[in-house]
């Protein structure tokens, strides 16, 4: 995403009942002074937000978590939902120190991020990006597809809009391919019989008083457009910028324009006045 690469560092947080989250560290800590960017990812896994991660650590300290389960990683039985994701990573962010922080959250980790935004009694939680997330009831069937019994290839014409950036199965290893799979067994863990969504969410969201970015991907065919304008009026302070020549991953197909927008969210809207 950018000509300097920020490495990054790993370790594992362990937030009690047995729950470990393993995180990966960009940018400095010490000097965050409590600030920070928390970074989820969807389905795909944490490699697909390293890149973002990676650019914005250029301007601030950044945090990648990998839910639990996901990428090889242990979930404790107890762990079953969006929202108990939502309540671990908050209680990550007191565990850091961190209290003023966006959230953006790709996919399910924007469903992640509207869930702690809504639980965030110590208003830590100061702004928040969706990139094509899902977590709120469709208006119709079209706006937002489930993909659980269609095949990879299905799901990554759906998913991107270039056909250079979707997956190739039958160019993987048997390892890749059961990562894969073992990932999207957990994806539907915590995503509940409703898979996609959580049915009331949608109407709890006038709640969240934060500034909201829905930074869209137009070519998205799992999380249309139509759904994520839907998404960002449910925000008091929504915002949708569209993301042309993007599916359901912006971020890998036009980092540029996602860098952009989030720039002029912050600016703008954020921090108006140069805070």
């Amino acid at each position: 995403m950018s000509a300097t690469q920020t490495a990054s560092t790993s370790r594992t947080v362990d937030l009690g009942l047995g729950l470990k989250v393993t995180i990966k560290e960009y940018g400095d800590l010490a000097t965050a002074g409590g600030s920070a960017v928390l970074i989820l990812h969807g389905g795909g896994g944490s490699p697909t937000v390293a890149g973002l991660a990676a650019a914005l650590a250029e301007h601030a300290y950044v945090v990648t978590p990998i839910h639990p389960g996901f990428d090889g990683t242990p979930r404790v039985p107890w762990a079953d939902s969006v929202a108990d994701l939502a309540d671990a990573y908050l209680d990550l962010l007191a565990r850091l120190g961190l209290s003023s922080v966006m959230v953006i959250g790709n996919s399910v980790g924007g469903w992640i991020a509207s869930e702690m935004a809504l639980r965030d009694i110590d208003g830590r939680v100061k702004s928040i990006v969706l990139l094509n997330a899902v977590g709120i009831r469709p208006d119709n069937a079209t706006q937002l597809v489930d993909i659980r019994t269609l095949p990879p290839v299905a799901v990554g014409k759906l998913a991107f809009a270039s056909a250079a950036f979707r997956p190739n199965p039958a160019t993987m290893t048997d390892e890749q391919r059961a990562g894969m799979a073992a990932n999207q067994q957990t994806l539907a863990v915590y995503a509940g019989p409703d898979f996609l969504f959580a049915p009331k969410l949608r109407w709890r969201l006038h709640r969240v008083t934060v500034p909201v970015l829905a930074a869209w991907g137009e070519e998205d065919g799992v999380a249309t457009a139509e759904y994520g304008r839907a998404f960002a009026a449910s925000f008091p302070n929504g915002h949708y910028q569209p993301i042309a020549d993007a599916g359901h991953f912006p971020h890998i197909e036009q980092p540029g324009a996602v860098l952009a927008a989030i720039g002029d969210f912050v600016t703008n809207v954020v921090k108006p006045d140069g805070d």
